[in-house]
């Protein structure tokens, strides 16, 4: 962001600075591929992750098993 906006844009006004940010990050975001993400743009990347994680399968041991229910307490009061 540096070297591509900030370092060369003069801004006159901070709700122009704003408006240019908000531009170029969504930009950045939507539009560019990145090669750290196979060449797919953050937002494709995210929603591919997404599509992923639901298509799991529910854990296999029940959550009721993660909680201790019995009412005792693990550190001894008084």
């Amino acid at each position: 962001m540096r070297d591509e906006l900030l370092n060369e844009t003069l801004f006159f006004t901070v709700r122009q600075a704003r408006s240019i940010l908000a531009r170029w990050v969504d930009d950045y975001n939507t539009e560019r591929p990145h090669s750290s993400l196979g060449y797919a743009t953050p937002a494709a990347f995210a929603a591919e992750l997404e599509k992923q994680r639901a298509g799991l399968n529910p854990p296999v041991a029940s959550p009721a098993l993660l909680h201790d229910n019995n009412g005792r307490s693990l550190i001894a009061a008084g």
